[in-house]
């Protein structure tokens, strides 16, 4: 899962979707493309969200998407297209490339459309992308 500072929508997707799988079976982790906030906890309004829904974030901390990402897992969600573009730019090759996916074309495949970052705007935008980022993990984990 990944986002640009790793600390509202990909902390969130990784939690809800850790919540969906089964851990011993599927590893789910979250990055951000920006170092911004590595090593920080996730925003305080997404642990807010997370924890009405009985998800707990706070064991995660931020970290910066690397190459070795692409080594390590089998799927990589970006959150938007932003994003998505970042990961693809350090795709070493087609099979790198073939991991990368944008959350939402989970839920309509042809929709293309970014899970909007909630990071300056109210808490109603967390809400709104957890239910987005539930909608997709429920999907993924149907898959897995």
């Amino acid at each position: 899962m990944v986002c640009l500072g790793n600390i509202c929508r990909s902390p969130l997707a990784e939690g809800i979707l850790q919540s969906k799988v089964h851990s011993d079976s599927i590893q789910v982790d979250s990055a951000g493309t920006a170092a911004y906030h590595v090593g920080e906890l996730p925003d305080q309004r997404s642990i807010a969200v997370a924890k009405k829904y009985g998800i707990d974030l706070t064991k995660q901390r931020a970290r910066k998407f690397s190459v070795k990402d692409f080594d390590t897992f089998d799927l990589i969600y970006a959150m938007d297209a932003s994003n998505y573009q970042n990961i693809l730019d350090l795709a070493r090759n087609n099979e790198d490339e073939q991991k990368v996916k944008l959350i939402l074309n989970e839920i309509d495949s042809e929709s293309n459309s970014d899970v909007p970052d909630p990071y300056y705007g109210e808490n109603d935008g967390f809400e709104n992308v957890y239910q987005m980022l539930d909608t997709a993990c429920a999907i993924i984990a149907l898959k897995n």
